[in-house]
């Protein structure tokens, strides 16, 4: 299958696998997409997810144009088809780590945009060339990017149509480490399974925060945060660390 689903442990990692067409997306590939993060999701023995792609020389370039061109200028296929593969309207609260490799553009971009944390090589690429061919960046990156980073950088990203750096995406904020093209997926691998051992109630309730507080009014926002605190105060893994905390502390007193 051209993507890939696999687990190890509490980690699943997806992998766009189409590595001879630089890992770009046909219309089937974005539906099992859309169907493997759902499947992450839905497995309670997944605790955190990697995302990346096969093969040295692309991460994903986005969608196959040969397919889909056709499709979004014939008026008879609807883009938000794709909103599952772009985590848009979707409930995903585990933490997705991606690991970039080589070519991230357009789709590829935007699909990066939909991940917590973000591991590139030092031979990736980054671009958004869609206003070159007289569309926009639709897959949420016209949305999450302003909200993600500062309102310039992400304007000169969107507007300029050009191919950044990794330093200059570091620099921007909107990817976390630079590591050696061999060392990304090792990397995002162990920054997920240090995740995963953590208490997965937590650490999803800090992302369905991180994604639902920002844009509330603020004694709105720290409503509903006390509300996310308590549910995680009352839930199984707080009374077993909570357990374990007090019987340490009554250890050393002894």
């Amino acid at each position: 299958m051209a993507i890939e689903f696999t687990k190890d442990g509490a980690v699943a990692t997806i992998r766009i696998a189409r590595p001879d067409k630089l890992n770009a997306l046909s219309l089937q590939m974005y539906q099992d997409l859309g169907a493997a993060f759902a499947e992450a999701r839905d497995d309670d023995a997944v605790n955190a997810v990697v995302l990346t792609g096969a093969g040295e020389r692309a991460f994903c370039v986005g969608a196959d144009l040969t397919e889909s061109i056709p499709a979004l200028a014939s008026g008879a296929f609807d883009i938000s088809a794709w909103d599952p593969a772009h985590l848009k309207g979707q409930r995903f609260h585990k933490p997705l780590v991606c690991a970039v490799r080589g070519l991230c553009i357009g789709g590829g971009f935007e699909i990066m945009l939909a991940s917590d944390i973000r591991i590139v090589s030092t031979d990736a690429v980054f671009q958004l060339p869609e206003p070159v061919h007289g569309f926009v960046p639709a897959g949420g990156t016209l949305v999450r990017l302003v909200r993600q980073i500062g309102y310039a950088h992400a304007m000169e990203i969107m507007l300029t149509a050009r191919r950044f750096s990794p330093d200059e995406m570091v620099r921007f904020g909107v990817v976390n480490q630079v590591v050696a093209p061999e060392a990304v997926e090792a990397r995002a691998q162990e920054i997920a399974a240090g995740i995963a051992a953590l208490s997965p109630s937590a650490v999803q309730t800090i992302k369905e925060a991180a994604l639902t507080l920002q844009d509330a009014p603020w004694d709105e926002a720290f409503a509903r945060e006390a509300a996310l605190g308590q549910r995680t105060f009352t839930s199984e893994d707080a009374r077993r660390g909570l357990a374990a905390f007090a019987s340490r502390a009554a250890r050393a007193k002894d």
